[in-house]
């Protein structure tokens, strides 16, 4: 996916008020129809495969970018549907990070099955595995939650990191009920030996592996404020040691958020 180059990191690294570093990344995106396309690809792929949308609109008088805009994707004007948007977009580039520059495995299995699509996924919000050796189970084998929180319209500083931290800590509990989700629509999938890579990390007690927690706070560059960024505390959280902290700005997010969905949306 050529979209996730234009993730840059600046190596500008904050501090927050516990003394923890975050990584400050920006997403310089660009007019490239190519990427752009492929990219909407993608990002469409996550709430309606190529492979069935034929399917899903029969019986309906909807065209299949009608379905996509009226049926799976958040509505773009009417509230809350444009901050779903958003959250969506930036839990699914968090998704592509982990994937395609820290090569994690990361099933899309979150968007699929909205029943209502101005809502968010319940569960955990990106959910990535690594295992060295498919043969044999390892303690080195690594699961990480991350948590994304997205800030792309306004001019009021928020601490959308903090946020995120706060709910990466109830990850621990949500954590079960979404590996089964994930393992269960792999299932459904016919993917039966993916299920069985997610089984390895559903007992930590006899299967033990290593767990790498994020929080990502992702922003419009107008939104963004180091300072306010800067006085998240993350003494509170369990896994503390562990945790991996992010910003990620880029100009003009919520413009491209709408461009990206409308583009899925015609080229279905």
């Amino acid at each position: 996916m050529k979209h996730i180059d234009w993730l840059i990191d600046t190596k500008a690294r904050l501090k927050t008020a516990d003394g923890k570093t975050v990584r400050v990344f920006e997403f310089r995106h660009q007019k490239s129809d190519k990427v752009l396309s492929d990219w909407a690809k993608h990002f469409r792929n996550h709430y309606c495969s190529d492979a069935d949308i034929d399917t899903l609109i029969k019986g309906t008088s909807y065209s299949k970018a009608e379905y996509l805009t009226e049926i799976k994707f958040p509505n773009g004007k009417v509230k809350p549907g444009p901050s779903i948007r958003a959250g969506d977009f930036g839990e699914i580039l968090v998704a592509d990070y982990l994937q395609y520059v820290m090569n994690y495995w990361v099933p899309r299995t979150r968007y699929c099955d909205k029943v209502i699509r101005n809502e968010s996924t319940k569960g955990c919000d990106i959910i990535g595995f690594k295992i060295f050796n498919e043969k044999r189970i390892s303690s080195r084998d690594i699961l990480s939650v991350y948590e994304a929180k997205a800030k792309f319209s306004g001019n009021k500083p928020k601490n959308r990191l903090q946020d995120a931290v706060q709910d990466s800590m109830k990850d621990v509990t949500r954590k079960p009920e979404s590996l089964n989700f994930i393992k269960q629509k792999l299932i459904q999938k016919g993917q039966s030996e993916n299920a069985s890579r997610v089984e390895r990390f559903q007992d930590p007690e006899d299967r033990p592996y290593k767990e790498i927690p994020g929080a990502v706070a992702l922003f419009s560059t107008a939104c963004y404020d180091a300072e306010c960024v800067s006085e998240t505390n993350t003494s509170g959280h369990p896994n503390k040691d562990n945790l991996v902290l992010i910003v990620i700005h880029g100009e003009d997010m919520m413009t491209l958020v709408h461009r990206l969905y409308r583009r899925a949306a015609d080229e279905a």
